[in-house]
């Protein structure tokens, strides 16, 4: 699949692209008079991104939000992504509480939480079990270690293709994550990569060959569009 690689200055330079790309998958779904999925992510980027978004005149009835990854915190825990993302976006426009499809952390057993909302997920779209989804735009960052949603190096969850969502975990901790073939199969995926720690890894990941298991993030080989700040890349700014 396609692979663009855009530099920009700093997060704002890169919130502004990505609001570009946003409101591009936004026109085209609408125009097809289908509803729009976008799925959310965590990180300081993404909240300057959905701070544009929360300005946006959509019709935010034909909007569904979704999220590829969420820390198994109550949605008020200052770790929460879904916290995150209503505060800075989904709090400020008229979009039903029905089109937003949070990740429920309430459960016992993470375990049974991502197959509440693989079935979620499955129900919404209308598929069957083995069959995969397409969401329109999917949003991803990534960690100074290669991860990127909670798919971290060398954790089971790399290697989960039979299921849309797994259990990850980081330091022992368990997440809830999308697996690599959901993500892959998205209309577009959207990379937001900014800050020198990040260089080491975006690197190796950009790089033509690589570990899979230790930079998970090239696991994503989909329709991607890679929006990277000058320190990322290990370049001075313009």
């Amino acid at each position: 699949m396609a692979r663009q690689v855009e530099i920009w200055n700093d997060r704002a330079e890169i919130a502004a692209r990505a609001m570009v790309l946003c409101q591009l998958a936004y026109d085209q779904a609408i125009a097809k008079g289908e509803r729009f999925t976008i799925v959310g992510a965590g990180g300081s980027t993404p909240r300057v991104l959905y701070e544009l978004l929360a300005t946006k005149d959509w019709n935010w009835s034909q909007v569904h939000v979704f999220w590829g990854d969420e820390r198994y915190v109550p949605a008020i825990d200052p770790q929460s992504n879904e916290g995150m993302t209503r505060k800075a976006w989904l709090d400020h426009v008229a979009i039903p509480p029905v089109n937003i499809h949070a990740i429920a952390t309430d459960a016992d057993d993470p375990a049974i939480a991502a197959a509440q909302y693989e079935q979620h997920i499955q129900e919404f779209f209308g598929t069957n079990a083995g069959e995969i989804p397409q969401f329109d735009l999917i949003l991803l960052g990534m960690g100074d270690d290669g991860h990127t949603a909670s798919l971290f190096p060398h954790t089971k969850a790399l290697k989960v293709s039979d299921r849309l969502i797994t259990v990850g975990e980081k330091d022992g901790q368990p997440r809830i994550t999308m697996t690599v073939p959901l993500i892959n199969q998205a209309k577009e995926i959207i990379f937001m990569i900014e800050g020198a720690a990040k260089a080491k890894a975006l690197k190796a990941v950009l790089s033509p060959q690589g570990d899979l298991n230790q930079y998970p993030s090239r696991l994503i080989t989909g329709n991607t569009i890679w929006l990277c700040d000058r320190t990322a890349m290990n370049q001075k700014k313009s």
